[in-house]
This record gives C-alpha cells, sequence and structure tokens, in this order.
C-alpha cells in the first residue's frame, strides 16, 4: 500500500493540469521533487487525480478473475496509488519542514480524507477476502523471505485495522479515526504556534553569564522581530537551553522554561488539554472495538516489545537505577547553591545552569569550551568521514538540484566504486514554517520497478544553533549527537534495499540505526578529524577530549530520568481501558507522582507538547530505550574488533541497514550479533551499575 493516499476532495484552487509538476514526469537532476515549481495550489488537485487513479487500481485488483496470488494482489496492492505516493511524500515533509498556512490549512483538509481513504483499502471485503486467500495458500507458491514477511504483516494490518469488524462496527471505527486525524494535525500545529508566539526579551542587563555566540543569536532573533538593540531568547531549542545553562539571572530561567513546559496549556486558542484527552479516549474506544484491552497493546502486538508488560518490565528497571542517580546529583547542586550562599532550593528551572557548575568543578569541562572545536561544517563532514571508514561511501555536493527549502543543501551519495546510491538533503537550522526537533525522512524511498531499482531521496531536518554576522554556526555537544543520530537514521534510507513500497519496521527497533551512530561521536580518532577551532584549526586539545571521556557518565541521572518519566508517562496513557477520560493536567502530575519523579526534574515532554506520542511514536516513546539496549550492545562488536573494522561494518550495513522492514528485527540482530542483545553494556554506559 506505500504511503496513505489521499481521497477525492473538492478543489477550490483548479489549475492547469499541464502545469502541475505532480501530472508529469519531474525531469529534474536524479529525479527529485522540482520544488521550486510546486506551489500550494497544486497539491489539492493531484491529491484528487491521484485518488482517482488509486481507486482504479483498487477496483482493478479485485476485479481480477484470475485465482489470487501475491504477484496479482499484494505486489498490485503495493503498486496501487503511484500518484497519490508521489504527492503525499512531497507534501507531508514540506508541512513539517517548510509550511505556511495555507499547508496548514490543506493538512486540516485532507488529513480526514487519508483518514477514509486508508480505512475504504483496509475494510474493503472484497480486497480482505484476496488477500486473506493469499496468506492461507501461501504454501502454493514459491515466495521470498521478504514475499513472507510482508504477506503475514499485511494480513494482520488488515485484521488489526479492523477487516473482520462487522458493518456497524466499521462504520464506528472510520468515524473515530477520521476524528483522530483532525486532532493530530490540529495538536501538532498549536504547538507549532506555542513556539513561535513567545519571545523573552531582554536588555543587556539580561545576559550575563551567556556566551558572545548566544547573545549574538537572540540579537539577531530580537532584530527580525522589530526590536533591534534588544536580545530575544525563545523555546526552541538552540535558544532556551544555552539560556538555561548560562544564564546567571534566575527569575528570567524561570520564566523562559516556564513558557517552554506550558506550551499547549495556557488556556487560550491554542491549548492542548482537550484535544490530547479526546485522543486517549478515542483511542482507548477504537483498541477495544478491534477486541484489545488498551491502545497500548493494540500497537505493540507486531513490535519487538509485543505488549505493555515487556515494555514497563524495561523501563522500570532503569527507573530504579536511574532515580537514585539523579537524587545524587541533586545533591551536589544543592551543596553549591548553599557554598554560594543561595537561599533556596533547586528548582527545575536551575538545573542547567547548576548541573554545568557541576561539570566544571567535577571534571573542570566547560561545555562552553567545546562549541569553538564543532564548527557545524566541519561536524557535518565529520559524519561524512566516519560514514566513509566504516562503509566506503562518498558523498558529493551537488548545485544545480532543487532545494526543498533554500537553507537546505544537497549530496549525491556512492559506493567505493562509483555507483549512485541516492540523494541527501541535509536542512539545519530554525525557522518559524519548520516544527521543532530533528528528524530523517525521505522524498522516495528505494524499490525495485520492472526489475530496475528506484534509488532513494532522503532529508535529514535539525533546528541547530544558527551563524550570526559575528560568529559562523557553532553546535554544542548535544547538537552534534543530534546530527550524528539523525544521520544514522539517513545511512538506513539510503541503504535500503526493498524490492516493494510497503515494509513493516519494529517501531522499538527502529532507533538502533541513529542511536548507535552516537557512539563515534567522541572516538579520539574521528574527533581528531572533525574537532577543530573553527579560527585556528587547530584540532581539539588532547586534555580536552580527556575530559569529555571522564565526564561521560555527567549527568546521567537527570539524561536518564526525563527520558523514562516521558516514556512511561506516555505507555499510561494508552494502557487506559476505554472510555478512559482523563484531565490531562490531574492525569499526569498524580502519575509522576506515584512513580516518584523527583520535584527537581520535569519529564522530558509535558504531555500538551508531547508531539512522539500524536504523530507515531504513541505508546511508543520508549522505543529509544528499548534500541539503547541494541545500539549499546551493537558497538561493543565494533570495539571487539575496532570501532572502524570494516568487516564488522558490512555486517551491519547487510543485516540491519538493508534489511530492516523487511524481516523480523530479533532475527535480524541475531545475525548481526550472533546471539539476542545483552542490558549490560547499556547499564554500564549510563553509570547505572558500578564500575
Amino acid at each position: 500500500m506505500g504511503l496513505p493516499c489521499l481521497i477525492l476532495g473538492s478543489c477550490k484552487n483548479r489549475v492547469d493540469e499541464k502545469a502541475n509538476p505532480f501530472f508529469s514526469a519531474y525531469n529534474t537532476p536524479f529525479d527529485v521533487p522540482p520544488f521550486e515549481k510546486i506551489h500550494a495550489v497544486h497539491y489539492m488537485p493531484a491529491f484528487e487525480k491521484g485518488m482517482e487513479e488509486g481507486k482504479k487500481d483498487i477496483q482493478n485488483l479485485i476485479s481480477n478473475t484470475e485465482e489470487p496470488n501475491f504477484e496479482n494482489t499484494v505486489g498490485a496492492l503495493d503498486r496501487s496509488g503511484e500518484l497519490l505516493s508521489k504527492v503525499a511524500q512531497v507534501f507531508f515533509a514540506q508541512a513539517s519542514a517548510n509550511t505556511s498556512d495555507s499547508l496548514q490549512n490543506i493538512e486540516m483538509e485532507i488529513s480526514p480524507k487519508l483518514a477514509a481513504y486508508q480505512d475504504e483499502i483496509v475494510l474493503n471485503p472484497d480486497l480482505f477476502k484476496r488477500v486473506k486467500h493469499v496468506y492461507e495458500n501461501q504454501a502454493s507458491e514459491t515466495l521470498t523471505d521478504e514475499q513472507k514477511f510482508i504477506l503475514e504483516n499485511l494480513y494482520k494490518e488488515f485484521v488489526r485495522n479492523g477487516a473482520n469488524l462487522s458493518k456497524v462496527d466499521q462504520d464506528t471505527l472510520m468515524n473515530i479515526n477520521q476524528k483522530l486525524s483532525v486532532l493530530g494535525v490540529k495538536f501538532s500545529q498549536n504547538v507549532l504556534a506555542e513556539t513561535n508566539n513567545y519571545k523573552l526579551f531582554v536588555g543587556k542587563d539580561g545576559l550575563v553569564g551567556l556566551p558572545e555566540s548566544i547573545a549574538d543569536a537572540a540579537a539577531e532573533t530580537a532584530k527580525a522581530a522589530g526590536r533591534e538593540g534588544e536580545w530575544a531568547f525563545t523555546t526552541q531549542r538552540p535558544s532556551i537551553f544555552p539560556f538555561l545553562q548560562y544564564s546567571e539571572n534566575r527569575d528570567l530561567r524561570r520564566e523562559l522554561f516556564n513558557a517552554y513546559t506550558n506550551r499547549g496549556n495556557n488556556g487560550n486558542e491554542y491549548d492542548n488539554n482537550k484535544i490530547l484527552a479526546d485522543i486517549v479516549r478515542l483511542r482507548a474506544q477504537r483498541a477495544k472495538l478491534l477486541g484489545y484491552k488498551t491502545h497500548s497493546h493494540l500497537v505493540l502486538e507486531p513490535r519487538m516489545a509485543k505488549n505493555p508488560e515487556n515494555v514497563l518490565d524495561l523501563l522500570n528497571n532503569l527507573w530504579s537505577r536511574a532515580v537514585p542517580v539523579a537524587k545524587n546529583e541533586v545533591k551536589e547542586m544543592q551543596l553549591i547553591i548553599d557554598r554560594e550562599g543561595g537561599k533556596f532550593k533547586l528548582e527545575p528551572s536551575d538545573w542547567w545552569y547548576y548541573a554545568e557548575k557541576v561539570r566544571k568543578e567535577k571534571y573542570d569541562l566547560d561545555d562552553n569550551a567545546l562549541r569553538p572545536y564543532f564548527l557545524l561544517d566541519n561536524v557535518r563532514e565529520g559524519v561524512f568521514t566516519c560514514a566513509n571508514r566504516l562503509y566506503g561511501i562518498s558523498f558529493s555536493p551537488l548545485t544545480n538540484i532543487p532545494l526543498p527549502h533554500p537553507d537546505a543543501e544537497a549530496y549525491e551519495v556512492r559506493e567505493e566504486n562509483g555507483s549512485h546510491i541516492g540523494i541527501l538533503y541535509l536542512d539545519f537550522h530554525p525557522r518559524e514554517s519548520k516544527q521543532q526537533g530533528a528528524w530523517c525522512g525521505g522524498y522516495r524511498s528505494h524499490h525495485v520497478v520492472d526489475g530496475k531499482p528506484v534509488t532513494p531521496v532522503v532529508t535529514v531536518v535539525c533546528n541547530f544553533t544558527r551563524p550570526t554576522d559575528e560568529l559562523p554556526a557553532l553546535l554544542n555537544l548535544e547538537e552534534v549527537e543530534t546530527l550524528f543520530h539523525e544521520f544514522g537514521h539517513a545511512l538506513e534510507g539510503l541503504f535500503c534495499k526493498n524490492t516493494y513500497n510497503t515494509s513493516y519496521i519494529a517501531w522499538d527497533f527502529v532507533e538502533l540505526p541513529s542511536q548507535i551512530m552516537e557512539h563515534w561521536v567522541t572516538e579520539p580518532e574521528l574527533l581528531d578529524v572533525y574537532a577543530r577551532h573553527y579560527e585556528t584549526g587547530e584540532p581539539i586539545p588532547a586534555a580536552l577530549v580527556e575530559k569529555l571521556d571522564k565526564s561521560r557518565y555527567f549527568n546521567q541521572g537527570f539524561i536518564n530520568t526525563e527520558l523514562l518519566a516521558a516514556s512511561l508517562l506516555d505507555i499510561a496513557y494508552y494502557t487506559q481501558e476505554a472510555p478512559a477520560v482523563v484531565d490531562v493536567q490531574s492525569f499526569e502530575k498524580e502519575y509522576l507522582d506515584k512513580i516518584g519523579l523527583i520535584p527537581e526534574i520535569v519529564s522530558r515532554y509535558r504531555s500538551t507538547y508531547f508531539l512522539h506520542i500524536i504523530d507515531g511514536y504513541d505508546s511508543g516513546y520508549y522505543s529509544y530505550t528499548w534500541a539503547a539496549v541494541l545500539d549499546n550492545d551493537a558497538f561493543e562488536a565494533f570495539r571487539e574488533k575496532g570501532v572502524f573494522d570494516r568487516a564488522t561494518a558490512e555486517s551491519f550495513r547487510r543485516n540491519i541497514l538493508q534489511k530492516d522492514g523487511t524481516m523480523d528485527a530479533m532475527q535480524m540482530y541475531v545475525n548481526f550479533r550472533g546471539r539476542e542483545p545483552q542490558i549490560e553494556p547499556l547499564l554500564k554506559n549510563r553509570g547505572l551499575i558500578s564500575q
């Protein structure tokens, strides 16, 4: 089925079909979308026409009088809706990274239609009858392992989406899906609006303690807002967290932090409390309708974890280890407060400021001392060098190629022998048209058409510190780790060898390719390549690298506790049995109090801006932790042979990066590692067991 498709819609802005870029071959280098020619007015006509074609594809499939087999049923379904997939891939990528009022309006209009068309596929009794026939008679065909895996998951996907329900229940299900699709879009748009609408303006006295690069960026933000001569700080990560880390003004730190943690919870038109409550209620209702105890049980069935009980076993194991470490960190910071004559107890908005003091005191390491060595251009080359040393691939900049946004960069990715792998876009900096966070997506995935491979077009989107008139883009360590992380996703997208558009990636396995890349960030061998002073070009001093190594357990109590709190909160919402009526603020507070979240730490995401649990990580935020068990264990394989061992890297590429979504996740891991994963490397690397 490929990407979800969208149903027929009223087209208020009809344009000449010949002028619509979606209605013909792109005729661009590497067949990338002609972004500069695509405008908002083109999307709805393309969705409309694509829907018509998709419906005809499905009708032709179910009208086929031949006995159903894999090729004429599953293969035909995979090829259906080609135009819809084409437009959807561009639209949803742009709606996340380069939105506008027009695109947001289109997104609200097409989301329920998307849900309706998807339901029309999975609830089509004639289509399900054919799929079921192929599933039950697969022994009569000679299927590849990939085909068997797709068939197994496709059949179960139909069942999990209501194919066996009565007509009355199917109508109820479709109504729920329509409502959820609109609520999800509204939630996301509200978070973006809340993020964009807030700015903390300060005078020069509000800059005490801040590094020059952060102050310069704030000056440019204020200037862009029409308040030149002031400094503005936002709730975007490159702005808020350096401020919390370095500002000596406790009241301003608290004000900015509260603005960040109350996004979607301000009782205004962008309030997300009722929206989230409705989403939780409707998802629980849908799960019950489909015969599952809770939404978590429905979601987790096809994943590695299988059920919420297994998720909670892992999270609670780590929680019991992380909270005591976090409490010790509180004691260390409170000692500094008391020693400095502070007459207050540590609060959540104080954490970054006093944690930085602890780092300087214990490890003689100033995070700001690292920034000059993390010039964005150099870090990007460091990521490329890492991939080259592991896999032999190269990245060539492209200039004469359409870009998804003027800020973006494009690269051709090639094998060691020079053959083409795919196209990689990089889009680094915040803007009001871009959602928060960082992600990897794609404008085209690898598949095979008429025996010929179609190569991928992958995009990495981030929100890193912008360059200013005075300074280039200098990253902090967390931003460096983020780039390596998203690049790991990109490698998977580039290396995948799917035959079909359809794939079934276990969501708790999907972070393995990304998180394992983070292990190379501070490897001295690689640091020597990319960590060079932006002015002198001198490599990062050995003494600074040694301090980095010694501080590897720094703040791990906080890091693990805030992450686990969010993961547990996610599961708590979605293990509510129908009717699952919740008051979001009360539910969040009571649950986090019950599990013992200490008052000095706030969950990494509070409910009203927790985008992950709305847009695909519902009952899945634990995946980062589940995959951490995998990536820490997998990296031990590299340590055993050498962190740049080509044979180990090729095994990881062959068994994991090329196969993900086409075979069982645990089997892929065992094929690479020779055994199932062990948790000890994770506990050791996070400082959660005695060394």
